[in-house]
């Protein structure tokens, strides 16, 4: 068949993780990427990396240079006329997939080098051994990227300052609190709960034991998973460290994308390619305050069910998912709203191990499972791929629909977000309206790294619908909270705000 020369193709992807022992042997970010990139030109066929027309970083946390293109382009030793970096979020990388596809699509881009990479160990490690780093010339906290990077996406505030104030921010907060909704959404005891998610984990582990770019390789048992242990400190209630995304890695994925017009004039194989079918951008109401229900996810089921449709297929017919998988909630969250069992589906729903155990580096995960994607969908030619990129709270959503046959009716992008802005959103009650009675609808109990409950976070029902958010810090309360199930609870707020139970 005929393939439009302007149909973009996924023509080679490269992965490179580093686990240095000696501060001597550590390398930065770009250096990082840099291994990255040229692992992805191997991957393509080509002797070298070749020019591109732009280079787009994937914003990352470990250093901030002016122009972090242009330092890996002189690294690399190559040169692209469009410097870019995205704004933060796991998110990012499908989005900037999605956002390229269409710019080569229209015939405003022939090729472009997607990078991200993370040093977030080596710095830990630094900062702990009093280590001056040297990395070259750093962004400071209150600069600007230089005027010649342009920044991809828009960024979404997601945390009001009533949460804030609260000290509700933190994903580690957050996701822990999905958990028991989803939990009491399905009449379950909490026990029997855990034993389901840690035996979902399980299936993880397994998945990142087989993949050569895992950070963590070891199987680790659903028992494992769920019980504390000094190495597996409860965090929050109901999740153990090894529930909990892990950032703490050096790692770095590339992806080179162009169209079929350039990956022809390269000499790339056929047997290379890989062709994004379709790709969706969405996000939740922005706030968690605002969300209607925790154990729900509206604009996750709107954007899978587009992107699914643009790529005239459904779920059903999908044989390769990578859902993102920051925190269990996460996943089933995601499962669910697309049509999957998180539980019992014969389909693996991670194909890198997921960010607990292949490594979640910061805004840059889903490079690597893009990249995984594109070595399984080779060897599995027939297949379609699904992956779907989370950032926030379960709030900014990218979805990518992948296979090694063009799209019949053309790479297509788009977004249900007019739809998903209509959905029912609740009231947040602040001050003395939210004084009085009221019913806990989710929680979690934050844990000191000495083991012991610290914090009680809890979203709590009004008799008038509307939300209010409690904390508590008493030691009683807290042990109390941190075990059985308080989902429906009678409870009293104050008006400092503090959870007391009737």
């Amino acid at each position: 068949m005929t393939i439009d020369p302007s149909t973009p193709v996924v023509i080679g992807a490269g992965q490179y993780l580093l686990h240095a022992e000696d501060v001597a042997d550590v390398l930065d970010p770009i250096s990082l990427m840099a291994h990255a990139t040229r692992a992805a030109a191997t991957d393509a066929g080509l002797a070298a990396m070749v020019d591109v027309d732009s280079i787009r970083v994937v914003d990352f946390l470990s250093w901030r240079y002016h122009d972090p293109a242009a330092t890996l382009s002189h690294a690399l030793g190559i040169t692209a006329g469009h410097h870019a970096v995205t704004t933060m979020g796991g998110n990012s990388p499908q989005s900037l997939m999605n956002t390229t596809c269409a710019q080569i699509n229209a015939g405003q881009l022939n090729s472009a080098l997607l990078v991200g990479g993370e040093a977030a160990r080596t710095r830990r490690r630094a900062r702990r051994d009093q280590i001056q780093l040297d990395w070259g010339e750093r962004l400071g906290a209150d600069q600007a990227p230089a005027d010649t990077v342009e920044v991809l996406g828009s960024e979404l505030q997601m945390n009001l300052e009533a949460e804030t104030e609260r000290g509700i921010y933190l994903p580690i907060q957050v996701y822990p609190m999905f958990e028991p909704a989803v939990r009491a959404a399905d009449g379950l005891d909490p026990d029997d709960h855990l034993r389901r998610i840690s035996e979902m984990w399980e299936r993880f582990a397994l998945v990142a034991a087989a993949n050569p770019y895992a950070w963590r390789r070891e199987p680790l048992t659903a028992a494992q998973i769920r019980t504390p242990s000094p190495d597996n400190r409860m965090v929050g209630t109901p999740y153990t460290k090894a529930m909990n995304s892990n950032n703490d890695v050096d790692m770095a994925a590339a992806v080179l994308v162009c169209s079929v017009a350039e990956a022809e004039r390269l000499g790339i194989a056929p047997d290379r390619w890989v062709f994004p079918q379709s790709g969706t951008d969405c996000h939740e109401h922005p706030f968690i305050s605002h969300r209607w229900d925790f154990a729900e996810t509206p604009a996750i089921a709107a954007g899978g069910a587009l992107a699914l449709e643009l790529a005239d297929t459904d779920i059903d017919s999908v044989g390769l998912i990578d859902l993102y998988s920051c925190f269990p909630s996460a996943v089933q969250l995601g499962a669910r709203s697309l049509g999957l069992d998180p539980y019992g589906d014969s389909r693996p729903l991670t194909l890198t191990g997921g960010l607990c155990f292949a490594g979640g580096p910061w805004n840059n995960y889903v490079m690597h499972a893009i990249a995984t994607m594109v070595a399984e969908l080779r060897e599995r030619p027939d297949e379609t791929a699904l992956i779907w990129a989370n950032g926030g709270y379960a709030t900014k959503h990218a979805f990518g629909v992948y296979r090694t046959e063009p799209p019949a009716a053309g790479y297509r992008t788009g977004s249900p977000q007019p739809d998903i802005d209509r959905l029912a959103s609740r009231e947040l009650a602040l001050g003395a309206e939210a004084v009085g009675s009221a019913t806990i609808e989710a929680y979690t109990v934050m844990h000191g790294r000495d083991g012991d409950p610290s914090q009680a976070i809890a979203a709590c029902l009004l008799p008038d619908g509307r939300r209010a958010w409690a904390t508590s810090e008493d030691p009683g309360l807290c042990t109390a909270m941190a075990v059985g199930e308080w989902v429906g609870t009678a409870a009293h707020l104050d008006a400092a705000g503090t959870i007391l139970l009737d």
